[in-house]
């Protein structure tokens, strides 16, 4: 009896485990469903929108600009940020600073993004703390599921195109 029971217990625990990491290598390789809070990438993603995120692109170098993505906030790497890429490395990209009068250039360094939020005047995003490491991106999100009225392919920010070609 008590063979039987440690019998079925051990084997409980080892599909437990088993199912765990299969869980765990979907979920890190191939993406997941995702909540997005907060007012940065209004009016594409609105607060409490729920989308799917996908991780391949991230591991094969499959970020564009134009791309929505979830990364590890570079000044809280305890949260995810969901932002629009603007640039990628080597581009030149035009900043504002907040009171718009003052428009300067930058580059993206080597290995990093440049990301806003589509809601420019409430987002804090690359204006702020500047192009974030590549390896800080966690997914790209292409595909809206909640709210069901809004069910599809995300759109094209609403800011239009957003770095210098000169």
């Amino acid at each position: 009896m008590l063979r039987g029971v440690l019998g079925k217990t051990f084997r409980l625990v080892g599909y437990t485990i088993q199912y765990g990491c299969i869980a765990h290598c979907a979920f890190e390789y191939i993406g997941g469903v995702v909540m997005c809070s907060g007012p940065s990438m209004e009016p594409t993603i609105q607060n409490s929108d729920i989308v799917f995120a996908e991780n391949l692109s991230r591991h094969f170098y499959g970020i564009q600009r134009g791309d929505i993505v979830i990364a590890k906030s570079p000044s809280d790497p305890k949260s995810n940020i969901c932002k629009r890429v603007i640039g990628l490395e080597g581009d030149k990209i035009l900043t504002n600073s907040p009171s718009d009068f003052f428009k300067s250039h930058s580059y993206v360094p080597t290995g990093h993004v440049w990301l806003e939020g589509d809601n420019l005047q409430n987002s804090t995003d690359s204006r702020y703390y500047g192009p974030i490491p590549y390896g800080l991106i966690r997914g790209r999100i292409f595909f809206k599921i909640w709210p069901l009225s809004e069910f599809g392919f995300l759109r094209d920010s609403p800011n239009g195109h957003r770095f210098s070609d000169d």
